[in-house]
């Protein structure tokens, strides 16, 4: 038992559980922040800036909010965010890269010139201008980046179409006659999910990281609801007297992409071939 545990912290694996730990983590605050009672909106005069106590350990606003149960809020609306952003970029994006490799053709032709306009622009400048037009609040947060993520899904499932369409149970099932959606939904789609799985953990950790940023300018979640972004551009104005109210959302912002972008890491890696085979 001894070797065993000697060779796992030597060789470094102890270190692969700690994305998961990450990523656990912030369900878990998320699925706390259901148990938050209003005093996480509440102006509670009295302790403005306080320090910690046995129902905020992590003090409190401006406003005189616990911080911890807006720290959970916050987990929440990422969570909603980032899983709203992946599942209907990735529905989206899949289908559109999917129907386009297959076909071909001028419809190829046609999607990978409106894919080109869509890279063409910064796709954080794009979300930002699509977040104002739109005006502020956690739907049209998800419209705008929905608007912008599709486009590496799309990329990503026609190269794999463009690898496997030419498989022989693919011509098999064109040669007799299989309706082409079935064709698709059935048989390419199923060989690409490993791919598409490990480019929606790094396309939540940008949705995350996106929502953030959108709710720092204004543009996202407003009071007084609760989100990391909006908690840092709060906390920022009192920086030099409370500076938890930064580094409280900062930090769990921090990790939270940094687990997920780890995990998209390591099953990239156990998904490689090249890999596997280098360390066998």
């Amino acid at each position: 038992m001894k070797i065993r545990l000697v060779s796992y912290v030597t060789e470094g694996r102890w270190f692969y559980g700690v994305p998961y730990l990450i990523v656990l983590a912030w369900l878990a605050m998320a699925v706390g922040a259901a148990f938050v009672g209003t005093q996480a909106i509440e102006v509670q005069l009295d302790r403005l800036l306080a320090l910690g106590d046995a129902q905020s350990w992590l003090g409190y606003d401006e406003l005189g909010r616990p911080v911890w149960d807006r720290l959970l809020m916050g987990a929440q609306t990422s969570l909603l965010v980032a899983v709203s952003v992946v599942v209907f970029s990735a529905l989206i994006g899949t289908t559109i890269g999917v129907y386009s490799g297959y076909v071909g053709g001028w419809t190829d032709r046609l999607i990978m010139k409106v894919i080109d306009v869509f890279l063409a622009f910064p796709g954080l400048l794009l979300a930002i201008a699509l977040a104002a037009v739109l005006g502020p609040g956690i739907e049209n947060v998800v419209i705008a980046l929905v608007t912008v993520g599709w486009v590496g899904y799309a990329r990503l499932a026609r190269a794999q179409t463009l690898s496997l369409r030419q498989r022989e149970h693919i011509l098999a099932a064109k040669a007799m006659a299989v309706p082409t959606h079935w064709i698709l939904f059935r048989h390419l789609i199923p060989l690409m999910l490993a791919p598409l799985g490990v480019e929606a953990t790094f396309g939540i950790a940008g949705a995350v990281i996106s929502e953030a940023g959108l709710s720092f300018l204004g543009l996202g979640v407003q009071a007084p609801e609760a989100s990391w972004g909006n908690m840092i551009r709060e906390g920022t104005r009192y920086l030099l007297v409370a500076p938890h109210l930064v580094w409280a959302p900062g930090l769990a912002l921090m990790l939270v992409v940094l687990g997920v972008n780890l995990l998209g890491d390591q099953w990239r890696d156990r998904l490689d071939v090249r890999s596997r085979t280098t360390r066998i």
